[in-house]
């Protein structure tokens, strides 16, 4: 397939096998690909038809917008928001039987005052456990709690699950926060609540922390091929990554030696070489912290970007190489081929997988291989 001149290819068959390999590493009852910020940039709807082929039987998304979204797409699996406006109004996501997670007091009553018996509003509670952002403090579990149960027993909320946040600071600290949301579960317990989803790990816990598990895992990068610790590569883990960042060279010129390049000339040509340009620049994400650093694959030959990553392009010293106009250009795909990851890179531009992969956007093309469309 003829590369277009800036576009990002996602494998959908990859995010099916590398969900189907995590429940196979997790075991859990339940697993929840995470689908959010447009599923880290890779297409929601597209990937949560695929998560859901490869054996998730929820989705996660952090705004109530990106579930309707999946709703108004004919996907009908159980889907979860957590992050919700001040003055969010939850109606309409009560109509469309979404999951929500409830962080206050105020957002449960909240939830409650637009729900009837014939259509309760179904909850899932947020515990801050020590991550300290948002979730109900220890101080309040009692009233927020008891609350609940008031509210489930008129018949206004349901309260589907219970959940909180680890911080992958260490496992000692992970461990610490389990301790604080079994207290939570044990509180809740008390008060008469028996929710059947009990959650805490995301992708890192999940693989890392057997007994972060309970009920169900929050499966977020790792679905989409990527490692979510230094410690074991994807390829370690048995995941295969799901994007490809490619373009079209638009420009080729042979300079002299002492040829600057690209704005401030932090690059000059050390020889007479050939330089290429690449038509992707930070208006479609690709960080200018990479500049001199980032690296490409020309011609089966990986180089790095020479001088600064420009809003529209950057330029690629490639030697003596025979690079011709619209010859593909590969920033990062599955390393297994030969190409450079997203890992190299969150290095190149000192930063993590998560963010490379999310932050694309602007002029880039889409396309997608693999799965039922």
């Amino acid at each position: 397939m003829t590369a277009a001149f800036r576009e990002r290819v996602v494998d959908l068959d990859a995010v099916s096998a590398n969900v189907a390999r995590l429940r196979e590493l997790v075991g859990t009852p339940h697993a929840m690909a995470v689908v959010k910020a447009d599923a880290y940039g890779h297409g929601a709807v597209e990937c949560a038809r695929a998560a859901l082929s490869g054996g998730a039987d929820w989705l996660g998304v952090a705004e109530i917008a990106e579930g309707l979204a999946l709703r108004e797409a004919g996907i009908t699996a159980p889907v979860l928001a957590w992050l919700h406006d001040p003055e969010e109004e939850f109606a309409e996501a009560v109509r469309a039987d979404l999951d929500l997670g409830v962080s206050s007091r105020s957002q449960l009553e909240a939830a409650a005052a637009v729900a009837s018996p014939a259509r309760p509003a179904v909850v899932q509670l947020k515990i801050e456990t020590g991550l300290s952002r948002n979730g109900i403090p220890e101080s309040e579990w009692d009233a927020v709690v008891a609350r609940a149960r008031e509210l489930e027993v008129a018949g206004l909320i349901r309260v589907r699950g219970i959940f909180s946040h680890l911080s992958n600071a260490s496992p000692d600290d992970d461990r610490a926060a389990i301790a604080v949301f079994e207290r939570a579960l044990d509180r809740a317990s008390v008060a008469g609540l028996q929710p059947e989803l009990r959650h805490i790990a995301a992708s890192a816990a999940a693989l890392s922390l057997p007994e972060s598990r309970f009920d169900l895992v929050r499966l977020g990068i790792a679905v989409y091929g990527l490692s979510p610790f230094g410690r074991a590569s994807a390829v370690e883990l048995g995941l295969r990554p799901a994007m490809t960042l490619r373009g079209r060279v638009a420009a080729v010129r042979r300079v002299p030696a002492g040829k600057g390049v690209s704005y401030d000339y932090t690059y000059r040509t050390e020889k007479e070489t050939t330089l290429v340009l690449v038509p992707l620049g930070y208006a479609e994400g690709i960080p200018r912290h990479a500049s001199n650093r980032g690296p490409v694959s020309i011609g089966g030959r990986t180089f790095r970007i020479s001088g600064r990553v420009a809003m529209d392009q950057f330029v690629v010293d490639v030697g003596d190489l025979e690079v011709a106009v619209g010859d593909e250009v590969v920033l990062f795909g599955d390393p297994a081929t030969g190409v450079p990851g997203a890992d190299d890179w969150a290095e190149a531009a000192d930063t993590i997988n998560y963010e490379i992969v999310t932050r694309l956007g602007g002029r880039l093309r889409r396309s997608y291989t693999g799965g039922a469309r």
